[in-house]
This record gives structure tokens, sequence and C-alpha cells, in this order.
């Protein structure tokens, strides 16, 4: 790339990164682009086509280019905090309580799982510069973790919450993709029938349960990654 088309990709890149150009925002054309910078069309498509394969920017047929919505991307092995990978990014963080209860087991596969005690059900959406990034319901066992029916989930995510306060030794994850129906695509201000990521996750304390988890996540936010390496030969 040459020095210009580095300059131009540069100067577009931080007012991406500053939030002067929020996502979903559209960029000038590659012909105002042009007349900014006084080059040929060829120089200021490379630096967007830089951008583009950098997630910066899409392309959108027939009506030009757009600032992306932020995409996150996380081992599968592991239990993400997801206030800290969307701080991590430099974007503002929050979580929206939207529906809180203590109560037992409502269904076998809860009892299953949860079968001691009495659970704390918790709705809520993860929020990240503003805009709908997950959407959460959970259970916590208040048999393994009982503080957890005084904390204030207004103030910190229970995922956090949970991370820095009841340590697991076990987990089970299923990952499936799904369409978030009528009521989720309210709250993730996406279509009905958009693509999206769910994460459902168990975790345990020395085989005592402490939480239930379910994540749906709009399709083009969140990517799930896992590294291997083989097994030495003996």
């Amino acid at each position: 790339m040459s020095s210009l088309d580095a300059r131009i990709r540069a100067d577009l890149e931080a007012k991406i990164r500053s939030g002067e150009w929020a996502p979903g925002d559209r960029i000038p054309t590659e012909h105002e682009l042009m007349g900014v910078y006084g080059c040929a069309r060829m120089t200021v498509h490379k630096a967007i086509s830089a951008l583009v394969a950098a997630r910066l920017i899409e392309r959108r047929k027939k009506a030009g280019s757009f600032v992306a919505r932020p995409h996150v991307q996380t081992a599968v092995l592991e239990i993400p905090d997801i206030a800290a990978l969307i701080a991590g990014r430099g974007e503002t963080y929050a979580f929206e309580l939207l529906a809180r209860r203590v109560r037992p087991p409502a269904t076998n596969e809860e009892a299953g799982f949860l079968a001691t005690g009495e659970v704390l059900e918790l709705d809520g959406l993860h929020v990240a510069q503003g805009r709908p990034f997950a959407l959460e319901h959970r259970l916590i066992g208040l048999a393994a973790a009982p503080q957890a029916a005084q904390v204030d989930f207004t103030a910190e995510a229970p995922g956090s919450w949970l991370l820095g306060h009841i340590p697991w030794t076990e987990a089970r994850h299923r990952i499936t993709a799904r369409s978030p129906g009528a009521v989720a695509a309210r709250r993730l201000a996406i279509g009905p029938s958009a693509a999206c990521l769910q994460v459902e996750r168990w975790t345990w304390k020395q085989s005592e349960p402490v939480t239930y988890v379910r994540q749906l996540f709009p399709g083009e936010l969140y990517d799930l990654v896992a590294e291997f390496k083989p097994t030495p030969e003996r």
C-alpha cells in the first residue's frame, strides 16, 4: 500500500475508532474522497478495501459503504466476561436488568440441574456503545451462591460478578444458530428472522451447580473461536 493509501486508511480508521463515525453511519463515497485527497479512485478503493478486510467498514450493494458494527471473537472453551470484552475494544458498556425474581426450579430441566434450593432468575440486555449487543437469560443456584440474592445487578452484570466471586470448576457449552423471534428481535433492534448465535452455558463448583445462562447475539456481532494443538505422540 502506498503512503497515500496508508494515510487515507489511517484518517478513516481514526474517525471510526474515535466514535466520530458511529456504527451504521454511511461514509463518504469514493468519488467524494477522491476530491478530499486529490487522488485517483484506485487509491481510495485500496484504502477502503483494507478497512473492509479489517471489518471496520462494510459495503452494501447499491447503498454505499458503512461503518461496521463491532465484531467480537472469543474462544469456545473459555467463559468470557462480556463487559471486559467490550471495554477492551475501547467501547462503552452497560447492562440493563430487565427482570429479576427468586423462585423454585420451574421445569424438569431446571430441576435436574439446580436440584437444591431456589434459583435467582435474571433477564438482561448487554449494551455496547449504546446499542444492543446480547440478550441474556440466567439462573443462579442460590445454594451455591447465596450472596447473589443481595447483589444489585443493575450496577454489575451477573456474569462479571460470578466470575469474580464464585470460582467455577466445570463448564458445559451448547451453541446453536436460530432466529430471535418477535420479542427478542425488538430487544436487540433486529429483524425477527435475522440470523443469531445462541450460546448456552452450565457451570459447576465442585459438582454443585452454579449457573445456567442463555445468551442471544446478532450473528454479525460475535464469533466463537477455538484453537487446538495435536497431542504429542508417545
